[in-house]
């Protein structure tokens, strides 16, 4: 039996809280529209986590009003392997034998074993 793919992936299940546009510019001290720019530019990654619910930003994404360090550049290195929003999202939040998830290791400010892994899978 193979792994699902990435995109496959139930996000409402692999990631608990959620922000909604509003939300997550209120935490960053921005606007809506600054936070949809930062999706687009990497600095964030934004998905719908269910058909039913509105796209949102990982609560956890965001610390002390602004992305977790190493954030963009991890976002900027799997959207450069061909991962869209959604995939990403799911790689940051599965275990990867790291020990934990990458985005765990990203608040403990362990970014440089998740980048390294991210950038084999680029090989």
């Amino acid at each position: 039996m193979t792994e699902p793919r990435l995109a496959d992936h139930d996000l409402a299940a692999l990631v608990a809280d959620w922000l909604t546009w509003d939300e997550a510019g209120r935490e960053l001290g921005v606007t809506p529209a600054k936070v949809r720019t930062m999706v687009r530019d990497h600095q964030l990654a934004a998905a719908k986590p269910a058909p039913d619910r509105p796209q949102g930003v990982p609560a956890l994404f965001l610390v002390d009003g602004e992305p977790v360090k190493g954030l963009p550049g991890l976002l900027t290195l799997l959207h450069d392997s061909g991962f869209d929003d959604r995939e990403c999202i799911a790689w940051i939040f599965l275990d990867a034998d790291l020990p934990g998830r990458p985005i765990d290791a990203l608040r403990e400010n362990r970014g440089s074993e998740v980048k390294r892994r991210a950038q084999a899978l680029a090989l």
